[in-house]
């Protein structure tokens, strides 16, 4: 064997779970350090998970759930099977994984367990239930599933008759074998913000640190636009990265976790976490100096982390039909400090990004790359 096919047979191999768009990212900053990335699409049993392990001599196994409740649960069952092997790390942890999947559990974790503050919350499993809640609470309440993808499904009730509307729009975007909803009531914040987090190790044990805030909105058309950073008082950052390093360190394991947080002048309340890369850090393609992707392989593979900020920026992330963008790229990539990202799913999502010395400015920018790339829909 020569001198090059050893250093190839030593190489650490990572096994990426799903293909989508997240997955396809994430692959490069694996193999710029240096990984060796096998892909496939979500597995279906152990023994199938176990054979890809073995073929490749995988030393890390990296899934990325997601919305459809059958896949989840195969490939849960399948990483279940694997995760007491001495030669294989799995990520995310399969703590990680069972309240990522379980938003009744993960609100009671944070809330019962850990004493992190939110809204009030009421969960239930019918109509009548929902009925009940909306009589005792009061209006407006927010409705959405227990399980399922963030914003979807989710309803804001103002009346007694918005009650079984909302209910069946939450059961039927949520997992079918969980018809259950979480009703919280509205607290009005000023800015919802996620706390990209990434825990690691370090020399006297797992670490943890943080990005810069990422303000976002969710536009009625259904495009995201975050920014970075979202300027917040003292002691709301303070109490945002104590929120944040409770429920992580709570999940344990390694890689970047998606904090969500509401915020209203110095009070903060948490909302969710996702065990994963998010779509709100997608402007962390162009603010930072190491992407989320990036972050996240570094802390999967146990490397030093940095989350440095280079410059503000924002993003609009817009899904659109498959339609050529080239003729309009010259238009939008003449807008100063862009750039856009087209991502391979289905349907097509594009990103478009921008950097400015302020955020406010970068925001403009972004919003006219992304209004030039619609006018090639």
């Amino acid at each position: 064997m020569t001198e090059m096919e050893t250093a190839h047979e030593a190489r650490t191999v990572v096994l990426l779970l799903g293909a989508g768009e997240r997955t396809r990212e994430l692959a490069p900053a694996f193999e710029h350090l240096g990984a060796q990335v096998v892909t496939a699409d979500a597995v279906a049993d152990a023994q199938t998970l176990t054979a890809l392990i073995e073929q490749h001599a995988a030393r890390y196994v990296v899934a990325d759930l997601d919305t459809a409740e059958a896949t989840n649960v195969a490939t849960t069952g399948a990483l279940h099977a694997i995760a007491d092997r001495d030669d294989v790390e799995v990520f995310p942890t399969l703590r990680s994984i069972r309240f990522a999947l379980d938003g009744e559990a993960l609100r009671r974790l944070a809330a019962d367990e850990l004493g992190l503050p939110t809204a009030p919350f009421w969960f239930a499993g019918t109509v009548e239930e929902l009925t009940a809640i909306g009589q005792h609470a009061g209006f407006p309440l927010v409705v959405k599933p227990v399980s399922g993808a963030p914003g979807e499904g989710e309803s804001v009730l103002l009346r007694p008759e918005d009650v079984e509307p909302a209910w069946q729009r939450a059961v039927a975007a949520g997992a079918p074998t969980r018809r259950r909803v979480i009703a919280e009531s509205v607290v009005e914040v000023d800015v919802e913000v996620t706390l990209l987090t990434v825990r690691t190790a370090g020399p006297a044990g797992p670490t943890v640190s943080f990005c810069e805030p990422i303000g976002h909105h969710q536009s009625p058309e259904g495009s995201l636009e975050s920014w970075q950073p979202q300027q917040l008082s003292p002691v709301a950052l303070d109490s945002a990265k104590s929120i944040a390093a409770r429920i992580v360190n709570s999940l344990g394991g390694r890689g970047v976790f998606a904090v969500e947080l509401l915020v209203r002048g110095d009070e903060v309340y948490f909302s969710d976490v996702r065990p994963r890369l998010q779509d709100s850090g997608l402007v962390t393609l162009r603010s930072q100096r190491l992407s989320q992707f990036e972050l996240h392989a570094r802390a999967v593979l146990g490397l030093p982390v940095d989350t440095i900020m280079i410059s503000p920026g924002a993003a609009e992330v817009t899904c659109s039909a498959d339609a050529d963008a080239r003729l309009v790229l010259g238009e939008a990539l003449a807008v100063a400090e862009s750039d856009v990202r087209v991502l391979r799913s289905e349907p097509p999502v594009r990103v478009s990004l921008a950097t400015a010395p302020d955020p406010i400015v970068a925001r403009d920018r972004a919003r006219r790359v992304a209004s030039a790339l619609r006018r090639s829909v």
